[in-house]
């Protein structure tokens, strides 16, 4: 069974996706909130368990940019779909570089986000046909060095460039000093940087830190 969280601020959004999660047997929808801030509590609660977090971009209290990193960086192995009425051949190769699992826009099919979810509750990217179409025609530049970062590697550069020391880090993460130090080394040679401050920098350069 596919377990889904749900966050969007328009209610009447979550009835119509409630009731259309409901017809697909192996989906259910374990939560639903409205604001960017109640699913920051939420992924913090001990017994939160989740494999898709269905999350709108425009959440008041806290933006669904800032709740992608910050799940990111909390839950690396959650899948985060984005459903939003965005352009998404604009936004869906953004997303996906920040570590969302898929994108799909709000004026797509009932059957498509059922497949989405699925697609991404098993560990793939999602996007839709007409942004697959639009890569093989116009192929974009090669991936950028942070999207080489391992998961936790990624848990450790997100948290860094949130200003956090790696005694911090270790504590949060749960993990020792001397492990956190080896994943910011290899943090530094896979974005040819030397240290933290220059860690920081390539997240603001990169446009990351929004």
């Amino acid at each position: 069974m596919i377990r889904v969280f749900m966050a969007d601020d328009h209610p009447i959004v979550r009835a119509g996706l409630r009731a259309l999660l409901s017809l697909a047997p192996d989906i259910t929808l374990v939560g639903e909130v409205g604001d960017g801030r109640k699913v920051l509590l939420a992924m913090e609660e001990p017994d939160w368990a989740v494999d898709v977090l269905l999350l709108d971009l425009s959440l008041p209290r806290v933006g669904g940019l800032e709740v992608l990193r910050r799940v990111r960086a909390r839950h690396p192995d959650l899948a985060v779909l984005v459903l939003s009425m965005y352009d998404e051949e604009q936004y869906a190769d953004r997303l996906l570089a920040q570590g969302a699992a898929g994108y799909v826009s709000k004026d797509r099919s009932e059957e498509e986000l059922i497949a989405a979810v699925r697609a991404v509750a098993r560990g793939r990217v999602y996007v839709s046909r007409s942004v697959a179409l639009a890569r093989l025609d116009h192929p974009g530049p090669p991936s950028a060095p942070h999207e080489r970062l391992t998961p936790r590697e990624h848990q450790v550069f997100t948290l860094l460039f949130d200003g956090r020391t790696v005694t911090d880090i270790a504590a949060e993460l749960d993990l020792s000093v001397s492990t956190v130090s080896t994943h910011v080394g290899n943090i530094k040679g896979k974005l040819a940087v030397s240290s933290v401050a220059e860690i920081v920098s390539y997240a603001h350069r990169m446009g990351l830190t929004e």
